[in-house]
């Protein structure tokens, strides 16, 4: 049976197989392939036998270089930024690259509680025969420790402040202290965190001071330039697709730099010449929302039109992209169709489309 969606060390196993078939450098204990290597699959490039490796990560070099370095250190890696600039994404592939598993995953909620993250126990074992490590329920960071892999915790600021600061001793000793059995977990070489956190959703928990210096801190900026946008939106989009056979038809990029140009200018509350002020609306207007109202319009046209992506089928999911707040992001919106995408004839067809789901 085909799964929804695969892992990353699923997805591009050819090209972590060929960086591993093909790696000269050093290798740290435990990685599957050198930090060099990681850096290629990230941001991709051609290999000495001519094979291509994808980009998976568009922007700033330098701030992947940080990214990878930190992991060969003790401390661990946090990567921040507004959502939808890419943290789990990279999350994901650092960690299929580096430890050839991405499945070590602790998702952080409101919800989640201290045993997500240190241990459980199994209460029938625990009533039957006491503690034991038999009755031990081990979660991805205990297994990570054990077995040299990189860990990843999403959205560790939603987590709450006092589970959060269960990761302190994890960090700074590299051991996990069980004490009702008087032993301890201690990570082997291999092991680190990479966690992900915004501080633009509501229920946000800072980190504490003291679990902040356990980090290293990359932030993960907004595309800087349109065509970075683009080059993003159009490689997510193509990789999506295909895991949902949707078509793709090379008349839908022209739509797409305008959606683009869209969301730019609302995100920064000016015109992309500079010389209209805008009100930008309450929610983030990310890459990643882009990147949904593409694959709904594709969605839409596969289905239920003609297999040609429309400024139809591209309304229908901007509206409820840009209007979270029905009220407020409702008149910003309006304000924008009519002062600035109506003067625009070549944003005719997609100023009528969006006017209609009003």
């Amino acid at each position: 049976m085909e799964k929804l969606r695969k892992h990353s060390e699923d997805n591009f196993k050819e090209e972590l197989e060929e960086l591993i078939k093909q790696e000269t450098n050093k290798i740290p204990t435990n990685w599957k392939m050198s930090p060099k290597s990681v850096l290629t699959y990230l941001l991709g490039g051609k290999l000495k036998n001519g094979f291509e490796v994808s980009p998976k990560y568009i922007g700033d070099k330098r701030l992947m270089e940080i990214a990878v370095a930190t992991l060969t250190t003790e401390r661990a890696l946090l990567l921040y930024g507004i959502p939808g600039t890419g943290k789990s994404w990279v999350s994901e592939h650092l960690s299929a690259a580096i430890s050839g598993d991405s499945t070590m995953l602790v998702q952080g909620t409101a919800g989640t509680s201290e045993e997500a993250i240190r241990y459980g126990w199994n209460y029938a074992q625990l009533l039957a025969k006491g503690p034991s490590e038999d009755a031990l329920v081990d979660t991805p960071v205990m297994r990570g420790m054990q077995q040299g892999k990189i860990v990843r915790i999403e959205e560790l600021t939603r987590v709450p402040a006092e589970v959060q600061d269960t990761l302190i001793t994890i960090l700074s000793e590299k051991a996990m202290p069980i004490p009702e059995l008087n032993m301890e977990i201690a990570a082997v070489k291999g092991f680190n965190v990479i966690a992900t956190a915004n501080n633009r959703d509501k229920g946000v928990n800072e980190l504490s001071g003291a679990l902040k210096r356990r980090f290293n801190t990359v932030i993960l900026p907004v595309p800087a330039t349109e065509k970075e946008e683009l080059n993003i939106v159009q490689t997510r989009v193509a990789s999506m697709a295909k895991a949902l056979d949707l078509p793709v038809e090379s008349g839908s990029l022209e739509k797409i730099k305008k959606l683009i140009t869209i969301f730019r200018e609302l995100r920064s509350g000016e015109t992309v010449d500079g010389k209209q002020i805008l009100k930008s609306p309450s929610g983030t207007l990310s890459t990643a929302e882009v990147i949904s109202v593409v694959n709904q319009g594709l969605a839409l046209s596969a289905h239920f039109g003609d297999g040609q992506l429309s400024s139809e089928d591209l309304a229908a999911g901007l509206v409820g992209a840009i209007v979270k707040d029905p009220i407020q992001d409702a008149i910003v919106w309006k304000e924008y169709l009519d002062t600035v995408m109506k003067k625009r004839k070549n944003f005719k067809d997609i100023y009528l489309a969006c006017r209609e789901m009003l």
